[in-house]
């Protein structure tokens, strides 16, 4: 299945501004921490984790949280993420292919299962 998120870098400039580091921990793991550098940065990995949730058809909520995923990259460069073991056992997938990309001020993704549905 297929996921697709846009959000707005200014946003989550704003929400860094006002909650600092509480805010990233809140969708970002430790093993994440250092991909977001900036706003820009930080939207792509929320962007990347909603697009993620979206091709698992469920969305973020119960099921499947933010700390459910981890963004990482290939040596390459290029971003997937890896899931808990629970919600992989539950999909019957490990990984979900991503990419992300920033423009106009915004951050979006594209996530790819890989599982016919």
């Amino acid at each position: 299945m297929i996921g697709i998120d846009i959000v707005s870098i200014d946003r989550i400039e704003k929400m860094i501004a006002e909650h600092g580091s509480k805010f990233l921990t809140r969708y970002l793991n430790e093993n994440e921490l250092h991909l977001a550098k900036n706003a820009q940065s930080a939207a792509g990995l929320w962007a990347a984790k909603e697009a993620a949730s979206k091709a698992l058809g469920t969305g973020i909520g119960t099921t499947v949280g933010f700390h459910d995923m981890t963004v990482t990259k290939n040596i390459h460069g290029s971003p997937f993420i890896i899931l808990s073991d629970r919600v992989s056992e539950e999909f019957k997938i490990k990984k979900i292919h991503v990419s992300i990309t920033h423009d106009g001020g915004f951050s979006a993704a594209v996530a790819f299962t890989g599982k016919p549905t």
